[in-house]
């Protein structure tokens, strides 16, 4: 992943030439301390419970490392008082400066959460004394606009250790970061819309092969299937014209500086008609030299 080139003051590089620098950041429970872990573990320089205040003082300090520090990971939370304007103020600040810090947000479902700590039988840092579910949603509140900010979010509801961990790896091991990682997810409208979706597509406009008896034990990831979707009327036009507008709006992301952003392609059951569209949708967009990759987040749900 490399960082935007910078401008060049009185014959050096500003710090945004010399390293990369991300922050992980997200709700309490949400996965920030294996993220942590698994960015040590790419060579990461990682540095966790960082105050806001203290970016600029870690960008700088890297940029004196002469390369031994080329990447720069800071875990900031909620532990950090004046949290959300201060780390707000640093980003701020660090763009004015050159340096654009890639920033990966974790969240879950409020159940999901409530059982990790309940499990772990820590109190929530905003619970103060008030229930869990109270603390849970003043964070929530409290990194609402800095979600939108953010480059990368995960909603670790689902996810294990080890595919947090992939997650992770993904997004910032070598390599990444030089176009837009599009991740083609399909799901079932029935199991609920995913948190963490940037785009949304709604393929309940076609004929449903769970009606065909034939089709109905099989998923769109089956050539009967895909080609009972595909020839269905209206679906090679949405297809086509589709693929033009994501076109467009990922060349848009990339100016944005957002590098990582989740297109969900949703049907009743996430079996059928969502998994053979986001597979179709995955291949054009590869055909066009875009990193995307396809998941099917409800396949096998049936």
């Amino acid at each position: 992943m490399t960082a935007p080139a910078a401008p060049v003051v009185a014959g050096k590089p500003s710090p945004a030439a010399v390293f990369e620098l991300a922050i992980v950041t997200g709700l309490s429970g949400a996965g920030r301390s294996t993220a942590a872990k698994c960015l040590e573990d790419l060579g990461w320089f990682v540095v966790d419970n960082l105050p806001p205040s203290l970016l600029a003082t870690m960008v700088e300090l890297g940029s004196r490392s002469h390369g031994e520090v080329a990447r720069i990971a800071a875990v900031v939370d909620v532990r950090s008082r004046a949290f959300s304007s201060d780390l707000e103020s640093a980003l701020n600040e660090l763009e004015r400066r050159g340096v654009r810090a890639r920033v990966l947000f974790l969240e879950a479902a409020d159940d999901v959460l409530v059982r990790r700590f309940e499990s772990v039988r820590r109190p929530h840092p905003l619970q103060r004394d008030g229930r869990l579910v109270d603390g849970i949603a003043s964070e929530r509140e409290l990194l609402r606009d800095l979600r939108g900010r953010a480059d990368l979010v995960v909603d670790s509801s689902a996810l294990n250790v080890h595919e947090l961990r992939s997650k992770v790896d993904d997004a910032f091991g070598t390599g990444a970061g030089t176009t837009l990682q599009l991740t083609v997810q399909s799901f079932g409208f029935k199991y609920g819309l995913p948190v963490d979706s940037d785009l949304v597509a709604d393929m309940r406009f076609l004929p449903n092969p769970h009606w065909v008896p034939e089709l109905r034990p099989y998923t769109g990831r089956d050539p009967a299937v895909r080609d009972y979707v595909m020839a269905a009327p209206g679906a090679l036009e949405f297809l086509d014209r589709y693929v033009e507008l994501l076109t467009i709006v990922t060349q848009g992301y990339l100016r944005e500086g957002k590098r990582y952003a989740t297109l969900s392609v949703g049907c009743t059951g996430g079996k059928h008609r969502s998994v053979a569209m986001a597979e179709a949708l995955g291949s054009r967009l590869r055909a066009r030299g875009l990193d995307a990759s396809v998941v099917h987040r409800d396949l096998g749900r049936e």
